[in-house]
């Protein structure tokens, strides 16, 4: 089992983020008792001007630390979780294990506990796995909230980056355009345990029934580890070598996808899409490997788990649907079904607009 490791902010009360310039972009269950109401770990703070408790102590747990995704979802350099934190008057850490494994997630989130969290900000790396530490968590009065990826019987809110479906069918209908709606597709998704890539997945299944001519061959897992998915992209080639398409709804799996692709026999022949970071993805947008993919701002992805998060733990809202609550600069949002509190559109980059952003 790998150690987890941390970056540390301790947080003023109040600080003006930096933020990514984008146009924002945005999976489920019930609640239970947060640390601003009842008994609970860790420090309670004194209420703010805007009714909020301040001096409460969070964690931001990715899958896993060093992805650029999660570097710019989760740190105030880029305006996320933390940089939110910093705006409301809390005390923040992002802290995690170095792979996307429940073994490497967990024991980040059971120091968490130990150190006495008010607040859990996780992007689940398996919820099954997950859920008996956070189901302890919230029954200590641990306000758990999920971005990213869900844990849906065992969180108090879930910010969802954009809507479940429409991830799904926009990479489909992309890659149905791009290879002429004739041919076949392949899937490198990240871990086979992790709840957004399966919902994803499964909404791609559903409008490939529009595609007759688009054939899915086969769904690999590259466990968002760049040499694992390398690898898992070279074995789908070689064992599909008409492979027309490729569909990664990771930003590890779509560089990884894009650069074996790029570095091989099959450049030109085999178009890649799906979910990737601008600076990550320019080269193979201008190399025409990558022509067009999708995103929404990991930045603010983050930024508004952080104002759900101290808004549930002050009392401010509670997880029914229907609850809302000003995140900082982002504006209004509202609690909606299960427990769900939705960004926004996913944003398409491609050769007109990339240059516009930098993360």
């Amino acid at each position: 089992m790998r150690h987890s490791k941390k970056r540390i902010f301790y947080v003023p009360a109040v600080l003006l983020a930096a933020s990514v310039t984008l146009a924002a972009c945005g999976s489920s269950g019930g609640g239970s008792a947060s640390s601003g109401s009842s008994a609970s770990s860790g420090s309670g703070g004194s209420s703010s001007s805007g009714g909020l408790k301040t001096g409460l102590k969070a964690f931001v747990i990715p899958k896993l630390l060093g992805a650029q995704y999660f570097t710019v979802a989760d740190t105030a350099k880029f305006g996320g979780a933390i940089a939110a934190l910093q705006e409301l008057g809390e005390t923040g850490a992002e802290t995690s294990g170095t792979a996307a494994t429940p073994a490497s997630e967990i024991p980040a989130i059971q120091a968490a506990i130990t150190k006495g969290a008010n607040i859990l900000i996780v992007s689940a790396t398996d919820p099954t796995a997950l859920c008996p530490t956070l189901q302890s968590a919230m029954s200590k009065g641990i306000t758990v909230v999920t971005y990213d990826s869900d844990a849906p019987t065992c969180r108090n809110l879930f910010v969802n980056q954009a809507d479940t479906t429409a991830i799904g069918v926009k990479q489909v209908d992309l890659i149905a355009k791009e290879i002429r709606g004739s041919g076949d597709i392949g899937i490198v998704s990240a871990a086979a345990s992790a709840t957004n890539q399966n919902a994803w997945i499964a909404a791609m299944k559903e409008e490939l029934k529009k595609f007759p001519k688009v054939h899915l061959v086969a769904t690999v897992y590259g466990n968002d580890d760049p040499t694992t998915a390398t690898q898992v992209t070279q074995g789908l080639l070689q064992r599909y070598p008409n492979l027309k398409g490729i569909i990664a709804p990771t930003s590890v799996g779509i560089v990884s996808a894009s650069e074996v692709v790029s570095s091989s026999k099959y450049k030109g022949k085999v178009l890649v899409t799906g979910l990737g970071t601008p600076e990550s993805m320019k080269k193979y947008v201008a190399n025409g490997v990558a022509p067009a993919f999708f995103l929404w701002n990991p930045a603010d992805l983050g930024y508004l788990a952080g104002y759900a998060a101290v808004n549930y733990a002050s009392k401010k809202i509670t997880s029914a649907e229907g609850q809302s609550f000003t995140a900082g600069k982002l504006g209004k949002y509202t609690v909606g079904a299960d427990s769900t509190i939705l960004l926004g559109p996913p944003l398409e980059f491609n050769a007109s607009n990339i240059d516009k952003y930098h993360f």
